[in-house]
């Protein structure tokens, strides 16, 4: 997370999106630096039956679509507003100047990146070969250990809905609803006025 007033310092300018619009589609090109201000982003792709596949959510101060500004590739997936969002946005070049002037900022968006990659690596093993129970813990918990920052130990409030954890693990929302149920009468999750907690 790149701090706001060293993001206005370098001139970002505030794009605001409804919820729905799209911020920028696979396979632009990528121009802009982006980091939440307020509201969600899902990067998400569509399969050949039209099927959504949510690659990530990003929220308040969460930084997104970066490594193709450093590799010149476009866009591997959908930027779209889950609420009224909106984002701080800093052009490709302004954003490299930023880094370079700043050390600790360099880092901090290198171990972020590094989170994401290791968050794509045991999701993509979690999807091919784990039972639907254990692909939904998993996400939970990356969710709550390395998004909201809390302790293994904390209670956590899963803000995901039911569908974006089917389009984030590849199952259907019938299953997610069963193997939720399924978690609670085992005692790994709580359920309170239709709410999941971990």
């Amino acid at each position: 997370m790149i701090g706001e007033d060293v993001l206005l310092a370098f001139d970002a300018r505030i794009i605001s999106l409804k919820k729905g619009e799209t911020l920028f589609y696979e396979g632009d090109t990528a121009r802009y630096f982006y980091q939440v201000k307020v509201g969600e982003i899902k990067m998400n792709n569509f399969n050949d039956e039209g099927k959504e596949f949510i690659q990530s959510i990003f929220t308040a101060g969460n930084s997104f679509g970066e490594p193709p500004l450093f590799i010149n590739k476009p866009y591997p997936a959908n930027a779209v507003a889950i609420t009224d969002t909106q984002v701080y946005a800093l052009a490709k070049e302004v954003f490299f100047e930023l880094l370079l002037q700043n050390p600790q900022v360099h880092l901090s968006i290198t171990e972020n990146l590094a989170q994401r990659l290791y968050f794509k690596s045991v999701m993509a093993s979690e999807i091919s070969s784990q039972e639907p129970e254990h692909r939904i813990l998993k996400l939970i918990d990356y969710f709550k250990e390395n998004v909201n920052r809390l302790k293994p130990s904390d209670k956590y409030k899963v803000e995901l809905t039911r569908q974006q954890i089917a389009d984030l693990t590849g199952l259907r929302v019938e299953t997610v609803i069963r193997s939720i149920k399924a978690l609670e009468k085992k005692g790994l999750l709580i359920i309170e006025d239709r709410k999941v907690y971990r």
